[in-house]
């Protein structure tokens, strides 16, 4: 069979007895339902250690560099609750993209184990036992293989990596060790994949982000300004010098993650819009989920109607209608 370069990063074969199922033991011990999901990797862990530090310096130098020695208690007061609800939204969020399972919640096995057919051929729904969280480590088992009762002609998608049954639209992350449905990409910031079911914490992420970063350049514009027209000493709890350096420091941290927050909030929400990951753009990979309206794509990512829990990290979306698993025939 000739392969198309959609398909080269697939190992496809048509026969269960050719998947080598010899070789795919499932894991000694699994990990019970609900057990919470955070991936051991060094880099990664560094990575979201540094982003909470940043934050939280951007925090000290806002509170107790600009805003409690001034004496515009008003100016404060509204600065510091608007700075501190969005650093806040901004940390939440960075934990629910990090801690949250990138594949869909509940995933419908015989779906996941015959895509192929069921995007090919005009047939009624498929059901079959829930499986819960990410695609399962080495469950390409032939025990589960026979119990998935395949038809002749029925393909299978097996990662030859993690040694399991693939999803439509996944693809191996060698840092997670799992296949990730609908994988965006690996955010080391975030220490996890960007995929299906943790899209919408990790666009909040980079929303918070950038706004605080906006707000707190506008706060050391504004405090320079009024530095410059008064006494340095009286402007800030510290020496002059300190200030600056503080300020400066910053106003190039703000800076930088205004510009990649932003970029990658857009690129985020382009995605979201076009229904095509960065893994499938990149690959260009040949389209075969039917095609919807942008506003379906958005809630098929934030939630199921439109509401103000869109904007809240704590709001688990509710998919209510939009169906990820739609093919064309």
């Amino acid at each position: 069979m000739m392969l198309t370069p959609a398909h080269h990063f697939r190992n496809i074969e048509r026969k269960p007895e050719y998947l080598q199922l010899e070789k795919c033991m499932p894991p000694p011990y699994p990990g019970p339902v609900g057990t919470m999901w955070f991936i051991r990797d060094g880099c990664g862990i560094a990575c979201a250690i540094v982003t909470w530090f940043l934050v939280l310096y951007a925090e000290f130098v806002v509170l107790f560099v600009m805003l409690i020695p001034s004496r515009d208690y008003a100016y404060s007061i509204i600065n510091g609750i608007m700075f501190n609800l969005l650093a806040f939204l901004a940390l939440a969020s960075h934990c629910r993209a990090m801690l949250t399972d990138p594949v869909m919640g509940c995933v419908v096995l015989t779906q996941c184990a015959v895509g192929f057919q069921s995007r090919t051929a005009a047939s009624p729904a498929l059901t079959s036992p829930l499986l819960q969280g990410a695609v399962p480590k080495g469950n390409a088992t032939k025990e589960f293989i026979e119990s998935l009762q395949l038809k002749p002609g029925q393909v299978v998608y097996k990662c030859p990596k993690c040694c399991s049954i693939k999803p439509d639209r996944a693809h191996h992350c060698s840092v997670c060790k799992r296949c990730i449905r609908k994988m965006d990409h690996h955010c080391p910031w975030v220490n996890n994949c960007v995929g299906e079911n943790n899209q919408k914490y990790f666009v909040l992420f980079t929303m918070y982000i950038a706004l605080i970063s906006l707000h707190a350049l506008v706060m050391v514009g504004v405090h320079f300004l009024h530095c410059f027209e008064e006494d340095w000493t009286k402007c800030s709890s510290f020496s002059p010098p300190t200030t600056v350096i503080l300020l400066i420091l910053l106003c190039f941290e703000a800076l930088l993650f205004l510009i990649f927050t932003s970029v990658m909030f857009g690129t985020q929400v382009h995605s979201i819009c076009t229904d095509e990951t960065g893994i499938e753009q990149l690959k260009k990979e040949e389209r075969r989920w039917a095609k919807k309206t942008k506003w379906m794509n958005m809630k098929a990512v934030f939630g199921h109607p439109f509401s103000l829990g869109w904007a809240s990290p704590f709001a688990t979306p509710d998919h209510g209608k939009a169906d990820p698993y739609q093919y064309v025939v």
